[in-house]
C-alpha cells in the first residue's frame, strides 16, 4: 500500500527571541550598584501585593536619568527582534514609535514572581542585570516560565499526548542569564519561578507597544 502524500506544518506559532545586549558587561555592575539600594519599600509599586521575596518596583524605571544607557539597549533589542517577526521594511518600521514603561524586578532566595501577563502592551522585554548560580536539584529554579495556551479546550487522548516538537504541549523555560533579553508577546501568561539560589535575581520588566503615523492616540496605561 502507498501511503499518501502528508503536507505536515505548524500553525499559530508564537514569536519567541533571546538576545544578549551589546554593552551589558560594562552595564551591568553600575546597574547592579544602582538597583539594589532601591529595591526598597519606598519604590515599590502599591498596586501590587507586598511580598519581601520579590520586590517589584514602581514601573517608571525608564524615566530614571541613570537608566537612559539601559532603556537605548533594550529598545534597540526589542525594535530588532519585533522587527525580525514582522515583515515591514526597514523604512516602514523606522516610521512607529515605541511607547515602553519599566520596572525593576528582584527575586530572592525562595522568592518567585507570580504569573501574569501584561495589559495595554503588545511585547514583554524582560532583561536579566544579575542571577544566581544554577541549582543543580532545582534544574528550573529562577526560570522564566512561559504557559501553553492550547491545552484550554483540548482533548487528550492516546493519538496526541506524544506530538513531536513543535506540536507537542507543554510549558517553555528560560533560564535568564546576566546580559541577556527575552521579548515575547506581552499577552502570554509567564512567570519567573521559586529561586532555590543563593542569590538575588535582579530583572528589568518592560511593556511595549507600537504605533504608526497618526495613531499615537492608544489607551493610556
Amino acid at each position: 500500500m502507498t501511503a499518501p502524500v502528508t503536507n505536515l506544518t505548524a500553525m499559530f506559532a508564537v514569536p519567541f527571541a533571546s538576545l544578549a545586549l551589546e554593552h551589558a558587561a560594562r552595564l551591568n555592575p553600575g546597574l547592579a550598584a544602582l538597583f539594589a539600594p532601591r529595591a526598597t519599600d519606598a519604590y515599590r509599586d502599591r498596586l501590587t501585593p507586598g511580598d519581601r521575596l520579590c520586590f517589584r518596583g514602581q514601573e517608571d524605571l525608564f524615566d530614571w536619568p541613570e537608566a537612559a544607557e539601559l532603556r537605548a539597549e533594550m529598545l534597540g533589542g526589542l525594535c530588532a527582534a519585533v522587527m525580525a517577526a514582522n515583515t515591514f521594511t526597514e523604512a516602514e518600521f523606522d516610521a512607529f514609535s515605541v511607547q515602553a514603561r519599566a520596572r525593576l524586578i528582584v527575586v530572592r532566595p525562595d522568592g518567585a514572581l507570580p504569573a501574569s501577563s501584561l495589559p495595554l502592551a503588545t511585547w514583554c522585554a524582560l532583561y536579566c542585570v544579575a542571577a544566581p548560580a544554577p541549582n543543580p536539584a532545582r534544574p528550573d529554579s529562577a526560570s522564566l516560565r512561559l504557559y501553553e495556551s492550547r491545552l484550554g479546550n483540548m482533548l487528550l487522548d492516546a493519538s496526541n499526548w506524544r506530538l513531536r516538537p513543535p506540536f507537542s504541549p507543554g510549558h517553555t523555560l528560560w533560564r535568564p542569564a546576566p546580559g541577556e533579553m527575552a521579548v515575547f508577546p506581552a499577552w502570554i501568561l509567564h512567570e519567573v519561578t521559586l529561586n532555590r539560589g543563593e542569590s538575588d535575581l535582579m530583572l528589568v520588566l518592560a511593556r511595549a507597544r507600537f504605533a504608526r503615523p497618526g495613531m499615537e492616540a492608544l489607551p493610556p496605561w
